[in-house]
This record gives structure tokens, sequence and C-alpha cells, in this order.
């Protein structure tokens, strides 16, 4: 049986992704933050929410603005270079977006929100510098279910 039309849209999206980080952060799909961050980041694709479609009845047509989130996460020893870290992994999410806003054609557009970062303190560690990005996903299909 093939994909719903909202897990072809983010197994695209989570497939860019990959393509477009390096390979040392750790890129994921719905897990859980890990106690300790990699090197080069974390970043992790959530489903987020598909929202109320707006219907259409001839043909039977649901349109979504789904709205997925993109945790990135970073952890290193000096603030500059956490900073230039978080910079360059969002500025890679944005690469994403900008690069195929249909996600080949499966999607009417795909535009990302600006993060709003923050600081999480560790006790005796480093701190983390975290942010979820939102990515509105819209397509339609033919059956919400589907």
């Amino acid at each position: 049986m093939a994909d719903s039309k909202s897990e072809q849209v983010l197994k695209a999206l989570f497939t860019a992704l990959g393509a477009a980080l390096p390979a040392s952060v750790k890129c994921v799909r719905n897990e859980a933050i890990p106690t300790k961050i990699p090197a080069g980041g974390y970043v992790c694709l959530r489903d987020g929410e598909l929202g109320a479609p707006e219907a259409l009845m001839s043909p039977p047509t649901y349109i979504y603005e789904h709205v997925a989130e993109i945790d990135v996460v970073v952890e290193l020893s000096t603030a500059a270079a956490r900073d230039a870290l978080f910079d360059s992994l969002k500025k890679a999410v944005g690469v994403v977006v900008a690069a195929d806003r249909t996600l080949g054609g499966l999607c009417d557009y795909v535009l990302g929100d600006a993060p709003a970062p923050l600081e999480l303190p560790l006790e005796g560690a480093a701190s983390l510098k975290a942010a979820t990005i939102g990515v509105i996903l819209t397509y339609e299909t033919s059956d919400p279910l589907a």
C-alpha cells in the first residue's frame, strides 16, 4: 500500500534535510532529544499538525496547511562556536526549503517560519542553543486518510 499524501510529503522533506545537512549532524525524525548532543548538532523533523483542511466538494479535494516542525539543537563549549554552528544549521534548513518549494511536486508551496532561538542552561556543562523551525507544507489530497 502506498504512503498517505502527508507521509509522502514528510518523507520528501526528511530526505531533503538529510541530503543538505553535513554528515556530522544527527538528523532524525520524531525522536526524543538525546542527553548528549553530537558535536555537529542535532536536527529532528517532527510531523507537526495537519490542522483542519479547506474542503472543496466537486471533485472532493482537501487542502492542508500542514505545519511540520524541525528542532535544531547545538551544544559547544563556547558561545561563539555554538552561535556559528546554530546559524549554519538554520541556514541549511532554509536552503532545503528554498531549493524546492514543491518538494518534487508533492506540495503546492513550502514555506519556513523564522525560529525563536533560546539558550538552555545545563548544570556543569555548556548550555544548549535550540529552536523549533516551523515549515508550512501546503498540499492537497482527494482523501484525508489517503
